[in-house]
């Protein structure tokens, strides 16, 4: 099975996304946006987001991504003037502090492993500063690098210790927005580049399957019985990254931080059983995906006492995997987590040939070509009853209609199993 996976050629997974069909802003009603609707064994239906409530499973458990998109994007001028070399500075994952929270709670001084441009311009040993205000108050933000290797780990210090680093990056710093979206960050990416549910700072890419949501859809969903619950995962800069290599084999999935509560592991364990306590899940958006299937393999692994922080990108493929059911796994990870919240990183590649075992549908966006997001909705559709060219025909029919805009400020599908 792993030599199959790794084989997938990802040109397989190619379709033609010209530049008028990629949505540079969201529409002013988030919830107006088209929804593509495809369940198995029904085919597809053309719908809008808002009736989202009344599409959904009555008993089923919506589950979504609290991250927050950071500032991740500092800009410096090289020297003390503004006619210095412009060098920017993108902020990947904290280092110390290595918890995001207590690293954005930091005052003084932390650590970013990050990417930078214009690189060679910045010699290490060369310190970058900018002149802020604050609140009201004045701090000089330090920025020093100790390699010339890019990404690189990059010091922050600044002089007010009343400030914490989330206060500084805030402020400093600008909303990564995608790059295929071609046009520079504006104020109001600030509030649409973060879905209604954003509250735990630490992506760098927005979970963008949750910016259709509004208050008042979220409080429909509530009246339609569906429960709701979170997950977090913090998006990483390897979201914008294509598959470069010919086959999927070659290509490294970047590891990044997901943290799940024991009580919400405790109702998946008894969710997933068989029989008539069986509750299906939705998830909302690809990280929601890939956290709620990280955890079966943590699971798995835990049971098959190899479980060290992280879930490998190819074990669902391995030979020695457990293949418990899934209610048997989650129940492996109570036994084993300690705390109120299972922190972990996952690589999990979900590709053609991938068996989900806790996921039951999904609202995602139209994602790009030959990507592995692509790959995972492939996955799902076809293991849903579809067969291997399923994914197309969803994309087809959407290409073939004017009215459907495509990536992360784009339309919606909601994918479900029956």
């Amino acid at each position: 099975m792993t030599d199959d996976v790794r084989n997938i050629r990802i040109e397989d997974y190619d379709y033609p996304l010209t530049d008028d069909r990629i949505a540079l802003h969201p529409l002013e009603d988030r919830d107006k946006c088209r929804l593509l609707h495809w369940c198995a064994g029904s085919g597809i239906s053309d719908r809008v987001f808002c009736e989202l409530p009344d599409l959904l499973p009555a008993d089923s458990v919506l589950v979504y991504n609290n991250t927050r998109v950071i500032n991740a994007r500092l800009r410096f001028r090289k020297g003390e003037t503004d006619e210095g070399a412009l060098i920017e500075v993108f902020c990947l994952e904290p280092v110390t502090p290595a918890d995001y929270a207590r690293n954005f709670e930091s005052t003084h001084i932390c650590s970013w492993t990050c990417l930078v441009g214009n690189s060679k311009k910045w010699k290490p040993g060369l310190d970058l500063t900018r002149h802020l205000v604050i609140n009201g108050e004045r701090v000089v933000l330090t920025a020093r690098r100790d390699t010339m290797a890019s990404p690189t780990v990059v010091v922050f210090e600044w002089d007010n210790a009343s400030l914490t680093f989330s206060d500084i990056i805030s402020a400093a710093g600008e909303i990564p927005i995608p790059p295929y979206l071609n046009r520079s960050s504006e104020e109001s990416d600030n509030r649409d580049y973060q879905t209604v549910f954003s509250r735990i700072e630490g992506s760098v890419a927005a979970p963008t399957a949750g910016l259709h949501f509004t208050s008042g859809l979220l409080e429909e969903i509530d009246c339609r019985g569906v429960q709701r619950r979170e997950v977090t995962l913090h998006v990483g800069a390897g979201t914008f990254q294509p598959v470069k290599s010919d086959d999927i084999g070659h290509h490294p999935m970047h590891a990044e931080f997901i943290a799940v509560g024991r009580r919400l592991v405790e109702e998946l364990a008894e969710w997933t059983k068989p029989g008539a306590g069986r509750r299906p899940v939705i998830a909302v958006g690809t990280t929601s995906v890939r956290t709620l299937e990280s955890l079966y393999h943590i699971g798995s692994l835990m049971a098959a006492g190899r479980w060290d922080g992280e879930v490998p990108q190819w074990w669902p493929y391995d030979q020695d995997h457990p293949q418990l059911a899934p209610h048997e796994a989650l129940e492996a990870v109570l036994n084993n987590m300690e705390g109120d919240t299972l922190v972990a990183d996952t690589r999990l590649i979900i590709a053609p040939g991938y068996r989900y075992n806790i996921v039951d549908g999904m609202v995602t966006n139209f994602h790009q070509p030959k990507s592995t997001l692509l790959l995972l909705v492939s996955a799902f559709i076809a293991q849903a009853g579809g067969d291997g060219c399923e994914w197309r025909r969803l994309y087809d029919h959407a290409l073939a209609d004017p009215g459907y805009r495509f990536l992360s400020y784009g339309d919606a599908c909601l994918l479900l199993k029956n």
